[in-house]
Order: structure tokens, then C-alpha cells, then sequence
């Protein structure tokens, strides 16, 4: 079976450049599987876990929002965030969800603060997802 090159690159660094099967991700308007040789595509992402397949074995990476382009023999996912499982801190990530779920009870009169509570908790379910998917 053919690959190609997935590339998850954030605003500071480069978080995963390996060559996989088939990735998994939750695009805005749904999920979507990419194999190799996939048409060209660009779309934007949810935070989501994407789901990494090399072989028989899967691997996720918590992306945090962004864009996905998809060329024959390559994938670039640029994110605002990314994290591969290792590099998450479950004690921060549990805080933090704490305190977005706190910040939307008291939020609920300003819609501002409520979204960014919204998007808080997002990323911090995403992150707890994936350790609990390893």
C-alpha cells in the first residue's frame, strides 16, 4: 500500500512529519478520511483529534482549530495549536477544563466571554481525548 507525507505544523514548530497510511480528521462541514493519491483539497478544521494510521497501528494528535491542504503525495495541516500525546500535560489540561466549564456558568450574560470559555473547553476535551484514546 502506497503513503504519503502528513506534515502538522503550528505557528512555532513542526509537531509530526512522518509518512502514514491514512489520517482521519473532523473538518467543519465533517469528518473526512484521506488516503493516498486524495484529490486536492483545502478545508478548515475543528478542534478535533486527528487520527493517524501507519500500518497497523493508529496514533492521534490534538489539533486546535486550523487548515488542511491536501495534495497527491503530502498533507500539510496547519494548526494555531497541536500536541501528540507525549507532550500533554493531563494535570493542566484537566485545570483547564475546569475552569472553562467554571468561566461558562459565570459567563452566560456576556457572550464574548462565553465563547472563549466555549473554545477553552474544546481544547481541553481534545487534549484529554487523546490521552484517553493511548
Amino acid at each position: 500500500m502506497s503513503t504519503f507525507l502528513l506534515e502538522v505544523v503550528t505557528p512555532e514548530r513542526k509537531v509530526y512529519a512522518q509518512d502514514v497510511d491514512m489520517i482521519v480528521v473532523k473538518g467543519v462541514n465533517g469528518e473526512l478520511g484521506i488516503l493516498p493519491n486524495h484529490i486536492p483539497l483545502v478545508t478548515p478544521l475543528k478542534i478535533a483529534p486527528v487520527t493517524v494510521k501507519k500500518g497497523k497501528t493508529t496514533e492521534y494528535i490534538a489539533v486546535n482549530g486550523g487548515f488542511m491542504e491536501v495534495r497527491k503525495d503530502k498533507v500539510v495541516i496547519l494548526a494555531e495549536s497541536a500536541e501528540l500525546p507525549g507532550d500533554i500535560d493531563v494535570n493542566r489540561a484537566r485545570a483547564a477544563k475546569e475552569r472553562a466549564e467554571q468561566r461558562l456558568r459565570d459567563a452566560k450574560k456576556d457572550e464574548i466571554d462565553f465563547r472563549r470559555a466555549e473554545l477553552a473547553l474544546q481544547r481541553a476535551m481534545n487534549r484529554l481525548d487523546i490521552i484517553t484514546k493511548q
